[in-house]
């Protein structure tokens, strides 16, 4: 079982902060190479998840309360570094968990690229909006119910 440590923004030191940001842009900036702006003013709103493994954060996202992203509570920003592992699973566990704790979330909405789609139905996110492109990849919204709620 991994160890995540969950900060909101205000409680993150510079170097936290620096290594998040960097594990952003190198699997989304540079990994899936757009070109946009990751850091968006939202993290300041954000309640931070990670695992950090060697050589430094193996797995990131973050929760936002509602009213920032979408009217549901949400998470974003969700990256492995190390794919197929279980990390992944782990990590959505946590986020739902941290969404639940900070923000009494009832749902979380999500824009999941749509080659993971299968990964977050997994999790029970249903697919709520048809295809659409963010910086050149498919997305779709999904939703999960938390708790049996509607």
């Amino acid at each position: 079982m991994m160890n995540f440590i969950v900060k909101h923004y205000s409680e993150l030191t510079a170097d936290e902060l620096y290594a998040l940001l960097k594990a952003r842009a190198e699997v989304f900036v540079v990994g899936q190479q757009c070109c946009y702006q990751d850091m968006d003013e939202k993290d300041k709103d954000a309640y931070h998840v990670w695992a950090e493994g060697d050589g430094g954060v193996v797995a990131y996202l973050r929760v936002l309360p509602p009213g920032v992203s979408f009217a549901d509570c949400s998470i974003g920003r969700v990256l492995t570094i190390r794919r197929r592992s279980g990390v992944g699973t782990q990590l959505m566990r946590e986020g739902i968990r941290v969404a639940k704790e900070k923000y009494g979330a009832a749902r979380i909405t999500i824009e999941a690229q749509v080659y993971v789609r299968e990964f977050y139905e997994s999790l029970g996110f249903v697919k709520c909006s048809d295809e659409f492109l963010d910086v050149g990849i498919p997305h779709i919204e999904m939703r999960l119910a938390v708790e049996g709620e509607e």
